[in-house]
């Protein structure tokens, strides 16, 4: 077989959902990006090496975040940073531990599991960093801030949408997002068995709280969405529903999964 996903040795894949015909998938497997897919933040990766002035080198207390990279970006713009330079930082992201093991499971396997990603990075990075390693056509969708090149050659972000959320960043609250794409998919009649949601910030515990008893919420092992879980549990026990499984390398979620497809889990 020609191989074409040589950034983390996968095989040629199939783009879009299942084949025409096939069963729908038994499960979903949501993904955060940053700090969970790759091993860094992106957005303070784009920034690395460059002598930001003072009111761009600390993210804004209380403020927009998204805001913020905005200003950010349009800042590296004017110091001739182009978007290709960009996408170079992005395509290079390390992966975190394990992860190309778990791709690779999960290529095996994707007839059962149905991948998305809700990142509050931009889509540039996102789509520039899967498609580097090989895997976007293992992701059925992609959901984060619009990234665009303006006229002036500038990479420019924005909100990705409003929300009445008081826990999260007024411009992505991942829970809504899920949410209404599993009202989506149940539209279409794709009802997943269990929900796997696999992150590392806080912005990934609000999501996490609308998992069910048979869902299992993946935290990368003392991170923020880690410690607000733990702090959940032992503040109001019962009240996180979804089996908590922290990790370390992304290998522990591959291994967690193979159980499953072995009927143990």
């Amino acid at each position: 077989m020609r191989r074409c996903c040589q950034g983390v040795g996968l095989p040629c894949l199939f783009k879009g959902s299942a084949m025409a015909g096939a069963p729908p998938p038994r499960f979903l497997l949501v993904f955060d990006f940053d700090e969970t897919l790759v091993d860094e933040n992106s957005d303070d990766s784009v920034a690395r090496g460059r002598a930001l002035p003072e009111p761009l080198r600390r993210s804004p207390a209380g403020g927009s975040y998204n805001e913020h990279m905005r200003r950010v970006l349009a800042w590296l713009g004017e110091q001739g940073v182009r978007p290709a330079d960009l996408r170079s930082v992005y395509e290079n992201l390390p992966l975190s531990p394990g992860v190309p093991e778990l791709f690779q499971l999960l290529s095996k396997h994707r007839e059962l599991f149905e991948l998305v990603l809700i990142s509050d990075a931009n889509t540039f990075g996102v789509e520039a960093k899967l498609r580097a390693a090989g895997v976007r056509s293992l992701f059925r969708k992609v959901f984060s801030n619009p990234a665009s090149v303006d006229r002036r050659g500038f990479l420019t972000l924005g909100p990705y949408h409003s929300h009445k959320c008081l826990e999260c960043p007024a411009n992505m609250c991942k829970r809504k997002i899920l949410g209404e794409y599993l009202a989506e998919r149940a539209r279409e009649d794709v009802e997943f068995q269990r929900v796997f949601y696999v992150g590392d910030g806080a912005n990934d515990f609000c999501p996490a709280g609308m998992l069910r008893a048979a869902d299992v919420a993946f935290p990368r092992k003392g991170y923020p969405m880690h410690r607000l879980i733990q702090e959940r549990q032992e503040k109001q026990p019962g009240a996180f529903q979804a089996a908590v499984v922290p990790w370390e390398s992304a290998a522990e979620v591959a291994r967690y999964l193979q159980e499953l497809l072995r009927g143990k889990c």
